[in-house]
């Protein structure tokens, strides 16, 4: 499609075929619609509307897709409201007195779907994917999508699709948002149907003008409600669709309109929103490195091997068999290769069993995977990653032996949650090709992947495994060398500060509860006994080796002395009796926590649900400070990303360091200075940087 001339800049590309105007919306890598995309579709229906010769519109995406919706670029900026709004647009689309079809190919997400509904007709390639997916960054679509979706697809399909902003592909909704489905070239399809219903004459279908027909509406919707509020009880965003599809079943059309633009508002400036906003950006911030440019060039992975069968380098396997890469696992016994695969078998057949891969995806992934008792099976592996026991002394030996295989150009990844890796690098001969990759337990399943930056590790390394970490479907932050780079280490004053609290007046119960009111996904103790509490333990004594002066609470060890590990034992912090579903109140545990305060001659006292909170976040906060400070972390949202995607903390709070700028730095650093008057207040150092922003009145994330 040749378009008419316009200037380079414009990102919407005009055109006659015959009778019928061709709006072409060519504005990569998204076709995003922006300002300058919103204004050249307003003047190009402008233009169609003028011109006689034209008898029909067509609206269709450059390239592969329709549309991405909004520029996100724009988010935050005077042109996301700039005139002409989507709203505006959709109007003038509306009003238009020729036809016009949405053409739709690849996607049409948000905005770009709400423009398709604003057009008289919609063809699509019949597996072309639409969605409405405000609700994943805490909004509602602002732009008709709440009152025309429902007055096409029919109650049921347009709520599933609004409350939940999954994606669907148009073959589902053929007759009823999609008029006809084009098999063939889209553009042909798409003129094809415009001349067809220009030749009908008379007025053409406005979604505006259609009534939802549904048999006891409200009911479905109250159904809807309370769904909604088991599965996102702590964001308001699916509740205000459900009240902006009330409207558009209960009152006309402009005041349905007006309440989505009312309840849209009120989500904007809401705090659940803010913090999906800026998880969203702080997502796409992490994978940019300001050292690395984007064109440094990427080594090809066609094959990855794992040294180390257990729990971890087996989940780990799994994801690169999952993205049709062969694996080979590797280990000191045929015992212990035979449980990895056994483990990775049995995952898959879960799998398969609740529906979300067939017996054919299971077999192909098994298909690439091959296993291995010597370490000379390594030497055609572009990516070797290391998963044995957390030793410095055992990883060295494997780096050596792995060294002395590998193929020139291969990467070298240990999964160390807390070592050295420059001092891992060192023992090869190749320190250049060595970084951390710190998959977080369930490896299979578990979305944050610590990409760890050696001093010596290549930019083209880096750039590697960050992209690669997009092929197996983990959100990878960037972390330099320390004792437990970002995550682990943030996670040491926590669970200390957790311990503490035992100490001076709670029991486990009363943290995790407290903790999982705030947002967590589970609280520190309920954490631990599902990691393992030994883990824990065997970091303290390395640590106490290393610095004997370090402080931490007593309590943790003398749990582990009695072999009250978690659930793999059967007690931890809480008893697991065998028909129990998750963990009960320990009587002992109880005791043994009364007892050591009396021995640490500290009277216990009843802790507030307030100092429970601000102890445990306020202590993620400061070490993150210190990170950052000390540029283990580029960024505060990296910090974000981790705690986010790694550890549980709630979403709708944006990450700790996203908090502590809602609630203000000069409160964070007040509430620590509190503690540090406290029983255990020694163990508080203020970080350098939060007080300095704090007294500048700034942000973490400004």
């Amino acid at each position: 499609m040749d378009p008419i001339s316009q200037p380079a800049d414009k990102t919407v590309k005009y055109e006659i075929r015959e009778d019928v105007a061709v709006i072409c919306i060519d504005n990569p890598p998204v076709n995003a619609l922006g300002y300058s995309t919103r204004l050249g579709v307003a003047e190009a229906i402008k233009a169609a509307e003028e011109d006689d010769q034209v008898k029909a519109v067509v609206i269709i995406g450059a390239g592969r897709l329709f549309s991405g919706g909004a520029d996100i670029r724009e988010f935050n900026t005077p042109n996301m409201t700039r005139e002409p709004s989507l709203r505006t647009v959709i109007q003038i689309v509306e009003n238009c007195s020729k036809p016009v079809i949405a053409a739709i190919g690849g996607t049409a997400m948000g905005g770009a779907l709400e423009l398709a509904l604003g057009c008289n007709y919609r063809v699509a390639k019949p597996d072309a994917q639409v969605a409405l997916p405000e609700v994943k960054i805490g909004l509602l679509p602002g732009a008709g999508g709440t009152q025309r979706l429902p007055r096409l697809a029919g109650l049921e399909m347009a709520t599933n699709m609004i409350v939940s902003g999954s994606s669907v592909d148009a073959k589902s909704l053929e007759g009823t948002v999609f008029d006809e489905l084009i098999d063939g070239d889209l553009i042909e399809g798409a003129l094809q149907f415009a001349k067809k219903v220009a030749a009908q004459g008379g007025s053409h279908p406005k979604v505006r003008d259609r009534r939802v027909e549904y048999d006891n509406a409200d009911g479905f919707l109250e159904f809807s409600r309370g769904a909604a509020a088991l599965s996102a009880k702590n964001y308001p965003a699916p509740q205000k669709c459900i009240d902006a599809i009330q409207a558009a079943i209960n009152k006309p059309f402009e005041e349905g309109l007006q309440e989505e633009r009312d309840l849209f508002v009120d989500l904007l400036t809401g705090s659940e929103s803010k913090a999906l906003r800026h998880v969203f950006f702080a997502e796409r911030a992490a994978a940019k490195i300001s050292d690395v440019p984007e064109d440094t060039p990427i080594r090809e992975i066609k094959k990855v091997a794992m040294v180390g069968a257990g729990t971890m380098g087996s989940g780990i396997a799994m994801n690169f068999l999952n993205a049709g890469i062969p694996v080979t696992l590797l280990d000191v016994n045929q015992t212990a290769v035979d449980r990895g695969l056994a483990t990775i078998r049995k995952n898959y057949d879960i799998s398969a069993k609740k529906g979300k891969l067939t017996e054919e995806a299971v077999a192909l992934r098994m298909g690439l995977l091959s296993d291995s008792l010597t370490f000379d099976s390594l030497a055609e592996a572009d990516l070797i990653i290391e998963a044995v026991f957390e030793d410095m002394g055992a990883k060295e030996e494997v780096f050596k032996k792995i060294d002395a295989v590998a193929k020139a150009g291969a990467i070298l990844a240990s999964n160390t949650s807390t070592l050295d890796v420059d001092e891992i690098a060192a023992v090869t001969r190749r320190p250049q090709e060595v970084l951390g990759t710190h998959f977080f337990s369930p490896a299979n399943v578990m979305k944050l992947l610590e990409v760890v930056r050696g001093g010596k590790t290549a930019k083209d390394v880096l750039a590697t495994v960050m992209k690669l970490s997009k092929k197996i479907n983990k959100v990878a932050v960037v972390s330099g060398v320390c004792d437990g780079f970002i995550g682990n280490r943030m996670l040491d004053p926590y669970v200390r500060q957790a311990g503490f609290l035992l100490e001076e007046g709670c029991l486990p119960e009363r943290v995790d509860n407290v903790m999982e009111k705030f947002g967590f996904a589970m609280g520190p103790f309920r954490v631990g006994d599902l990691a393992g509490n030994d883990i824990g333990w065997a970091i303290r004594k390395r640590r106490r080796a290393e610095d004997p002066n370090q402080r931490f609470p007593k309590i943790g060890d003398m749990l582990c002395e009695q072999g009250r590990f978690g659930q793999k034992t059967g007690a931890g912090w809480y008893d697991y009796p065998a028909d129990a579903r998750k963990g009960q109140p320990s009587e002992l545990v109880k005791k043994m926590i009364v007892e050591n305060s009396r021995n640490l001659g500290i009277e216990r006292r009843e802790i507030s649900e307030e100092e429970i909170v601000g102890r445990l976040v306020f202590s993620l906060v400061n070490e993150g400070a210190k990170i950052l400070e000390e540029k283990i972390a580029a960024r505060a949202s990296d910090i974000d990303i981790a705690y986010l995607y790694g550890y549980g903390f709630p979403p709708f709070r944006g990450g700790p360091m996203f908090y502590a700028d809602t609630i203000g730095l000069y409160n964070v650093v007040r509430g620590i200075r509190t503690y540090q008057k406290g029983v255990n207040g020694e163990v508080w150092k203020l970080s350098t940087l939060l007080v300095k922003l704090a007294e500048e009145g700034k942000e973490f994330n400004s």
